[in-house]
């Protein structure tokens, strides 16, 4: 698997560059053609917490983590722990959208968890509010995301809250 490493605050040199590529050639077995795809790693620095995003993009699929810790060599660790079994976990589900078949699927699953389903169906009615009346809602529900309808321009967007306690919002186009 090919890489980009790009870094916010951290240098990257030689034995970090080596060690995040070679942790990359673990997870090669999960796919058809590694030598296609092209992992996009981003290094930041976040006070005493150093963080590594792993993003590795295929035709049909997007596949993505991180993780922080205060040494680096140890989010690397975690990180490519999280990918490895995030796809074993959902390599059924997987299959049925890798149209292209970019997936190793002979890899076995080992014992990971019974398949997940939706158990709840809710249905919201969203009435036009301002970003700032959909923090107050999120937050006086206590949830980390919140639906609504921008009162501005009328398209539907989630407001959620992100793991350095800021907000952000996806905008449904």
């Amino acid at each position: 698997m090919k890489s980009i490493i790009r870094s916010k605050d951290i240098e990257v040199n030689k034995p970090i560059k080596d060690y995040i590529e070679s942790k990359l050639e673990k997870v090669d077995k999960f796919f058809r053609n590694p030598n296609e795809i092209t992992a996009n790693i981003v290094l930041k620095l976040r006070g005493h917490e150093q963080i590594i995003e792993v993003t590795i993009p295929t035709k049909n699929l997007l596949i993505r983590n991180e993780e922080s810790q205060s040494d680096l060599y140890a989010a690397i660790d975690l990180v490519m722990d999280k990918i490895e079994r995030q796809i074993r976990k959902n390599k059924e589900k997987i299959g049925r959208i890798d149209k292209d078949k970019f997936l190793n699927y002979e890899i076995e699953n080992g014992n990971e968890e019974e398949n997940q389903k939706i158990t709840k169906r809710k249905k919201i009615d969203t009435k036009p509010m301002s970003e700032e009346e959909a923090i107050l809602q999120m937050e006086m529900l206590g949830h980390d995301f919140y639906i609504f309808k921008d009162g501005f321009d009328g398209k539907i967007k989630v407001l959620y809250l992100r793991k350095d306690k800021d907000y952000g919002i996806i905008e449904v186009e």
